[in-house]
């Protein structure tokens, strides 16, 4: 099978120097990859070429490439100010084309898939941080992308809305299934979202490590508490030291 979306030994130059790579990277339909590392490592850089927002240096990007199928949430919300909320979600499709009062129908049904049916005329300054990443969410699934990809979107978060959002988003994957990247810091919240974790080196990013996570997706409850997660955040942890030593 191949992959849905693919860095073939990718290299990223900046004026100020390399800031990624050679990196390989291959993503699977369907599967969940967390991608942790230093500040600086080139975690969004790689999230970034994943997106078709940047192209490398060198080397090659494969990647679901059609309309609407790659959808991507920031850290910031990134919505319209101006705009209700259905009117955000409702966006990518009117876009693309799509008929208004059709666009309209299919961003009221994905604003109730992210719990937000009511809060249709709502502007994004009248929402909680949790409900404007909602909106994001909203707006990046009413496509329903075969790649949704995530960079830190719960980083500005409380720590009871981050997990809330967590759970959130592994039940938004069971309907539809996309293959999603996951940017973060946190190694816990890496080894609760994703099925694979990859641990990035400092600057110029590569691959310092994998985990597997062998575990129902959405996770089951207490799952924080077992020893699979544990053990699955202490070798992701001890990777990230590693990959954080001077060389």
């Amino acid at each position: 099978m191949h992959p849905i979306a693919e860095l073939l030994n990718v290299e990223v130059d900046y004026p100020r120097g390399r800031a990624l790579g050679p990196f390989d990277f291959a993503l699977a339909a369907g599967e969940i990859v967390a991608l942790v590392g230093p500040s600086g490592c080139g975690k969004s850089t790689a999230l970034r070429l994943l997106a078709g927002l940047e192209a490398p240096t060198r080397g090659t990007v494969r990647r679901a490439s059609g309309r609407g199928e790659t959808s991507v949430v920031f850290q910031a919300p990134t919505l319209m100010p101006w705009a209700s909320a259905l009117d955000n979600v409702a966006l990518p499709l009117e876009l693309a084309g799509a008929p208004r009062q059709a666009a309209r129908a299919q961003a009221v049904e994905a604003l109730t898939r992210v719990k937000l049916e009511g809060a249709e005329a709502a502007k994004p300054a009248q929402l909680s941080g949790g409900m404007a990443m909602r909106v994001s969410l909203a707006r990046a699934l009413v496509t329903n992308p075969k790649l949704l990809l995530l960079d830190e979107p719960f980083a500005a978060l409380d720590e009871i809305t981050r997990r809330t959002l967590a759970e959130d988003v592994h039940h938004l994957w069971t309907q539809t299934r996309p293959a999603i990247v996951f940017v973060t810091h946190n190694v816990e919240e890496a080894a609760y979202m994703a099925s694979r974790v990859l641990v990035m080196t400092q600057g110029p990013g590569r691959d310092a490590g994998q985990t597997l996570i062998e575990a129902p997706i959405p996770r089951p409850s207490g799952f924080r508490t077992t020893a699979a997660f544990r053990e699955a955040a202490e070798k992701i942890s001890t990777d990230l030291e590693h990959a954080m030593a001077p060389a």
